[in-house]
């Protein structure tokens, strides 16, 4: 088990990550597995509104296969998947979300 494995067991244990279902859009299992999960708001138009970025951290071990225009349901919200980029050495990724 990697360290960034082990930091998201320990995590998830403590229970600061929220539980993903991935239904893979080739037909293969479904996949639940704890993320990191944040919704920090944004300021657009030059303040005049703002916004929500949703993204989802994970370890590059899990939810292989996870691409754009996938969904995933995080506490019964459906999100469709924007964008995945690998973090720092790889062994983590980071999904950029939009809300369906």
């Amino acid at each position: 088990m990697s360290l960034v494995e082990q930091i998201y067991e320990s995590a998830a244990n403590a229970g600061l990550l929220k539980d993903c279902l991935w239904c893979p859009s080739d037909g293969t299992t479904a996949q639940r597995h704890p993320v990191g999960f944040a919704a920090p708001d944004d300021t657009v138009f030059d303040g005049l509104a703002s916004t929500t970025d949703y993204q989802m951290s994970y370890p590059a071990s899990v939810f292989l296969g996870l691409a754009p225009r996938d969904t995933v349901e995080i506490d019964g919200v459906i999100y469709q998947v924007r964008s995945t980029r690998a973090v720092g050495d790889g062994s983590e990724m980071r999904a950029q979300l939009t809300r369906v």
